[in-house]
C-alpha cells in the first residue's frame, strides 16, 4: 500500500519574520511598498477594536470614584433619605437610563458595602437609603458638615411623596435651575421674612370658595424651581383630591401670572399623577375649570383657562392696554400654563435584566423631566455630567 509523505516545513532563519495577517493583504509587484508593522501589532487580534474609555479618559477613575461619592453622599444629608434613582439622577443624567441606573447602582453597592450608607426598605418595598455616622465622618474629612440620618430613615413607613418631591428637584437642577422642595422653600422663606414680620406660612395665598363661603389659604408647593420668566410650581398628587384640595388647585390655577412671596410671578403649575385614575379625575378638575371660567365677565384681571393640548392648559389674563390717540381696551395675554402629566412611577422599578417590562421612556434625552415644555417653550437641552471637570 503506497504510503504518503509530507513534505518537510521548512524553518524559519532566526533573521526572518514570520508572514502576518497585515504582510499577506500588502499589494505585491515590483514598486509595491514594503508592509508598515507599527509596534505591538502582532499581539492585537484580529478584528479587534479599541476599548472606548469613556469619562475616565478625562478623569482618574480614583478621582471619578470620588466625585460620585462626594454628590451621592452629600444628596444622603440633603434629604436624609435617598433612592438609587436620585443617585442615577444626580451623577448620571446625561447617560440612558439603563447605564446611568447601573453606574448608580454599582456606586450604592460600594458604599454600603463601606458602610457609608445604610440600606432599608419601606413598608410599600421601596429600596432607600440612609447616612450613617461612617458617612459622617467620610463627608466631615471633605470639609462638609454633615450628620447622620439612619434613625430616621428606619423609622419611614412609606415616604413616597417626599421621595418624588426630591426627585423633581434634582430634575429640575440637572436642567440647570435653581430648585427647593417644600421643606427648602419654607426655610428661605423664613431666613427672608425676618424677625420683625409675620412668619410666612406659604409661597402663594389665594382665595379658595368653600361650601361656607370664600377662605383664605396659603398654599405651598410640593417643589418649586425658579426660571428665567417666574416660578414653576409642582404639585404629586399620589392619591385622588377630595373637594377642597380641587377647590384649592383651581384657586392655584387662577393665580398663574400673580407675584410670589419669592418676588417672582407664578408661571407654571406641574401636576403629576400618581395613576391614571387620578389623572383623569384632575383633568377633568381642569376641563370644568375651562368651561367655568368661559362665563367669567370681562373685565379687567379676568382669567381664562384654555385646553391648548393633551394635559396642557394655557391661562389666559385680560389686561387693559392703552393706545397711541389715548383710548384704552382690553386684550388677552398668556399669563402662564398648567401641565398635567404621569409621575414616571415606572423608572425605579426598571429592572436592567429586561424581565419586569417597564419601559424606560421619561428620561432625560426626552422632553418630559422634570415636566413637558409647551409651545412656544424650547425643549429640553440635554444636561451635561457633573463628574467632569467644568473645561472638559
Amino acid at each position: 500500500m503506497p504510503q504518503h509523505h509530507r513534505a518537510p516545513r521548512r524553518a524559519t532563519q532566526p533573521h526572518e519574520r514570520p508572514t502576518t495577517a497585515i504582510q499577506s493583504q500588502a499589494p505585491s509587484g515590483p514598486t509595491a511598498a514594503p508592509p508598515v508593522m507599527h509596534a505591538g501589532a502582532s499581539q492585537v487580534p484580529k478584528g479587534a477594536r479599541p476599548v472606548a474609555r469613556g469619562m475616565t479618559a478625562l478623569v482618574h477613575s480614583s478621582d471619578l470614584q470620588e466625585r460620585i461619592r462626594m454628590r451621592a453622599l452629600s444628596l444622603a444629608n440633603r434629604f436624609r433619605v435617598i433612592r438609587t434613582i436620585d443617585v442615577a439622577v444626580a451623577c448620571f443624567a446625561e447617560r440612558p437610563f439603563k447605564a446611568a441606573l447601573t453606574a448608580a447602582q454599582r456606586a450604592t453597592r460600594g458604599m454600603v458595602k463601606e458602610e457609608l450608607l445604610r440600606r432599608y426598605r419601606t413598608d410599600r418595598f421601596q429600596t432607600v437609603y440612609g447616612l450613617t455616622s461612617k458617612g459622617v465622618e467620610w463627608l466631615d474629612a471633605r470639609g462638609i458638615e454633615a450628620s447622620a440620618s439612619v434613625r430616621r430613615v428606619a423609622d419611614m413607613s412609606n415616604p413616597e411623596h417626599r421621595l418624588w418631591a426630591q426627585f423633581l428637584t434634582l430634575c429640575c437642577e440637572v436642567r440647570g435651575l435653581n430648585a427647593h422642595t417644600e421643606q427648602e422653600l419654607m426655610q428661605i422663606l423664613a431666613r427672608g421674612a425676618g424677625e420683625t414680620t409675620a412668619t410666612v406660612q406659604g409661597l402663594l395665598r389665594v382665595s379658595v370658595p368653600m361650601t361656607r363661603g370664600a377662605r383664605r389659604l396659603d398654599l405651598r408647593p410640593d417643589a418649586v424651581a425658579i426660571e428665567p420668566d417666574g416660578v414653576t410650581w409642582f404639585e404629586v398628587d399620589r392619591s385622588a383630591r377630595g373637594a377642597d384640595r380641587a377647590a384649592s388647585l383651581k384657586a392655584l390655577v387662577l393665580a398663574i401670572g400673580r407675584q410670589t412671596q419669592l418676588d417672582e410671578p407664578l408661571r407654571r403649575v406641574i401636576v403629576l399623577t400618581r395613576t391614571p385614575r387620578i389623572d383623569n379625575r384632575v383633568r377633568a378638575s381642569l376641563n370644568a375649570l375651562a368651561l367655568e371660567s368661559q362665563n367669567f365677565a370681562l373685565t379687567e384681571g379676568r382669567r381664562l383657562l384654555r385646553p391648548v393640548g393633551p394635559g396642557i392648559y394655557a391661562v389666559i389674563r385680560t389686561e387693559e392696554e392703552v393706545l397711541r390717540d389715548g383710548r384704552t381696551r382690553l386684550v388677552d395675554l398668556c399669563a402662564g400654563h398648567v401641565i398635567v402629566q404621569p409621575l414616571p412611577v415606572w423608572l425605579p422599578k426598571v429592572r436592567l435584566d429586561g424581565r419586569d417590562g417597564h419601559a424606560c421612556d421619561g428620561w432625560f434625552d426626552e422632553n418630559y423631566l422634570p415636566y413637558v415644555r409647551a409651545t412656544p417653550m424650547p425643549s429640553w437641552q440635554p444636561p451635561p455630567s457633573p463628574l467632569l471637570p467644568r473645561d472638559a
